[in-house]
């Protein structure tokens, strides 16, 4: 049990989540870190945190899904903010149909749109009681243009930025839902993916700030969300003005 605002944030053991609980953590708030696999670093960063801990969950499993938020209330005693971060894709052109079968959209769909809503269903009634609950969905910008890893990959981001409206306008207001969408962001994952160089190059050389983004640059927006008590509804994006070109 703990006096703090507890916040969850989902597939954190690196990249975007980890850095968003290492923020939240600084902002005084007690985090649990979540992972489906990378237990180890999941761990790790929840012990290089204060008053933090680690719950293992893959969340594309609904029972797993509601597991883990029961897990953070018995043990944290309450829940104040959901940050839906897990996620996953597979890298296919867009234009290699045949390469997108019904696994591959299973299996895009069920962590990224379904497993997002069991765990914010879950939160809600904890997230009700807290007075200021709140939830933040990182989406992407592949989910508002033409682009992205694979289609179901893009249509999985939009999808979420439309969950994330139509849940703010019924669970308010009591209850606001934000969400984040990034565009290029050098996590390791990305950094080690196959093309990620001539990309990078890309955006550097045609976005508006001239560079790709960083995990922290998400954070900052995931944390002003938060803090922006008289915002829901919104997508913000966070792609360096990727959005603005044609």
């Amino acid at each position: 049990m703990t006096d703090k605002h507890v916040a969850l944030v989902t597939g954190s053991s690196s990249g975007i989540g980890a850095e968003v609980a290492r923020r939240l953590s600084a902002e005084g708030w007690a985090v649990v870190v979540n992972s489906a696999r990378s237990v180890r670093a999941g761990e790790e960063l929840a012990d290089s945190l204060d008053d933090a801990c680690y719950v293992q969950a893959d969340i594309a499993d609904p029972e797993q899904a509601r597991g883990l938020v029961q897990r953070v209330v018995d043990t944290r005693g309450r829940l104040d903010v959901l940050v839906n971060n897990a996620g996953r894709t597979r890298p296919i052109p867009h234009g290699d149909l045949e390469a997108v079968t019904s696994e591959v959209w299973h299996e895009i769909l069920d962590l990224n749109v379904i497993g997002t809503w069991h765990t914010t269903v879950a939160a809600m009634p904890h997230l009700k009681k807290s007075g200021n609950g709140a939830v933040v969905n990182i989406s992407s910008v592949a989910g508002t243009r033409p682009a992205g890893s694979s289609i179901p990959y893009a249509v999985s981001k939009a999808a979420v930025s439309h969950m994330t409206r139509l849940l703010a306008a019924a669970v308010g207001p009591e209850v606001r839902v934000n969400a984040v969408a990034p565009g290029l962001v050098a996590t390791p994952w990305i950094e080690g993916s196959a093309g990620f160089a001539p990309i990078r190059q890309r955006v550097e050389s045609t976005t508006p700030l001239r560079r790709v983004g960083t995990p922290a640059d998400v954070a900052d927006a995931t944390i002003g969300l938060l803090r922006s008590t008289y915002t829901t509804g919104e997508v913000l994006l966070v792609d360096g003005g990727a959005h603005l070109l044609i």
